[in-house]
């Protein structure tokens, strides 16, 4: 494949330009790697290592706040060091490392594993999303569109390994031609061969790509760039023995995420002296999404933690009388939904728009956790059709991802186009990197959530377990929709500080 100049790629024909079908596929298969990974950790930690529940959650909210919290600094180092291109690289063949090691010996090489994914995943993930935002010239009205296949692309890499995996771990696919004591190092080894796929992909295509995503070092000459390259490698692989112990010791992770979010703030106003009112105006609307997003992840992100040990103790195995695996189901529902109505909701604001009625997207995210807080009202309403084993619904549970999807297509695609657009071209990297450090805290936050959950529930029989659970998705139902009121209600006055953007 030849090289493309940027004038060549952002001049495109049609709708998308081909080189987001590129980024769709190598993030596809990243993403199954990651929520593959995802769906086990909490499942695996349980029934592997038997931590209890409370401790599975706090270290569950652990590794997925640092897997977040790491792709602003991977973020960083792209913008100042390596460039995206390189940066993608390097994370794709750490998180390949990292899933081969859980697929040798998952119980022995759990942390370590564990710790090569959550660097690697700093690097690839908020670049590859910044790389989708330069095919676009500025306040190009497709952005958006392109925003939605690309995030449609991270949810089918997550349907298809937010199933696959954690039903072969559990025995309900392949149970025929995977030995029972191989069935996790199956599972584990499953992300190993598509993050090689999406990796492959990438090397493949980035020709396509011209300069987008090149070194910001060319300046320099090529044996200092190249120092400046190894240095960066060589710490972020010394530094993963310390990501060991802070993500085994769970009161470390507490002082990381002290640190980080203000040290990422007080970057972000050391950046802002350099800039015009107007951009600052909008940096802080940025900011008001990430805060606002961090609440929202919190609740979302139960998914990985309390609800997956809802899902395993608590739902039957049938939805529409078809048997299947209830974790399977819990990982991979909501990116089902996504793909199925994103295009929908697509069509929506476009129809509303042409109407001049279309929401402005502040008021998208205030409906985002209206839509959040239904959905875990019907996860508490479950405790109405159980039975005395404490078994319930599992088509009512499914029922809740549908509804919770709608909320999250209200927010989570348009929130990536939204930080390319506020932020400045120099620091774009940082501020998707800080949204994505939102996200961490959002997971961290969930960990904590899920451990009370858990802890309210201890050494209580299966039905009274259901109970505790339930209630706590009621308790976060009100949080959400207290949330989303408070959105809409500001909504004017975040639409000022964003000025002309949309």
């Amino acid at each position: 494949m030849t090289d493309s100049s940027l004038e060549e790629i952002q001049n495109f024909k049609g709708k998308y330009p081909k080189q987001l079908w590129y980024l769709f596929f190598s993030e596809m298969w990243e993403r199954f790697c990651f929520y593959g990974m995802r769906g086990m950790l909490v499942v695996f930690m349980v029934n592997q290592l038997m931590m209890d529940e409370k401790i599975a959650n706090l270290q569950y909210g652990a590794t997925q706040a640092f897997v977040y919290a790491f792709t602003f600094i991977g973020g960083l180092f792209a913008d100042k060091i390596l460039g995206y291109k390189k940066s993608l690289f390097w994370g794709g063949l750490l998180m390949i490392v990292g899933s081969i090691l859980l697929s040798i010996d998952p119980k022995e090489f759990f942390f370590f594993g564990i710790s090569f994914n959550i660097i690697g995943t700093g690097f690839f993930k908020p670049n590859i999303s910044t790389m989708v935002g330069k095919l676009y010239v500025e306040n190009d009205n497709r952005r958006d569109a392109g925003f939605s296949l690309f995030y449609a692309g991270i949810n089918l890499g997550a349907l298809i390994g937010g199933y696959l995996c954690i039903a072969v771990a559990n025995g309900n696919l392949f149970a025929n031609l995977i030995p029972i004591n191989l069935r996790w190092n199956v599972a584990f080894g499953f992300a190993a061969f598509v993050m090689i796929i999406s990796l492959l992909t990438f090397i493949r295509t980035q020709k396509t790509l011209g300069t987008i995503g090149l070194s910001p070092l060319s300046n320099l000459s090529n044996s200092r760039q190249k120092l400046y390259e190894w240095i960066t490698y060589i710490l972020s692989l010394a530094i993963i023995p310390i990501i060991m112990t802070m993500v085994s010791k769970t009161e470390y992770t507490d002082i990381f995420m002290f640190i980080i979010g203000p040290a990422a703030l007080l970057y972000l106003f050391y950046e802002m002296r350099n800039y015009s009112l107007n951009e600052n105006k909008k940096l802080i609307a940025a900011l008001i999404f990430m805060l606002f997003s961090i609440f929202f992840w919190a609740f979302f992100e139960q998914s990985g933690g309390s609800l997956s040990l809802f899902a395993a103790n608590n739902l039957e195995n049938t939805v529409l009388g078809v048997s299947v695996d209830p974790n399977g189901i819990n990982n991979s529902a909501n990116s089902f939904f996504v793909i199925a109505f994103a295009a929908l909701i697509g069509m929506v604001w476009i129809w509303m728009n042409k109407r001049k009625i279309e929401p402005n997207t502040v008021v998208k995210f205030g409906l985002g956790f209206l839509f959040l807080a239904i959905g875990f009202y019907v996860f508490y309403y479950t405790k109405f059709f159980s039975n005395s084993d404490g078994k319930t619904s599992l088509d009512l549970f499914t029922f809740a991802w549908f509804i919770i999807t709608f909320g999250e297509l209200c927010l989570s695609p348009i929130g990536m186009s939204v930080m390319t657009k506020l932020s400045p071209q120099k620091t774009q990297a940082v501020v998707m990197g800080m949204w994505f450090l939102a996200s961490a805290y959002g997971q961290y936050f969930a960990g904590l959530l899920g451990a009370n959950i858990a802890e309210a529930s201890e050494n209580s029989n299966n039905f009274d377990k259901l109970i505790v659970y339930a209630d706590g998705y009621k308790q976060l139902a009100v949080y959400a929709l207290i949330a989303g009121i408070v959105l809409i209600l500001i909504s004017p006055l975040v639409k000022k500080l964003m000025q002309e953007v949309k």
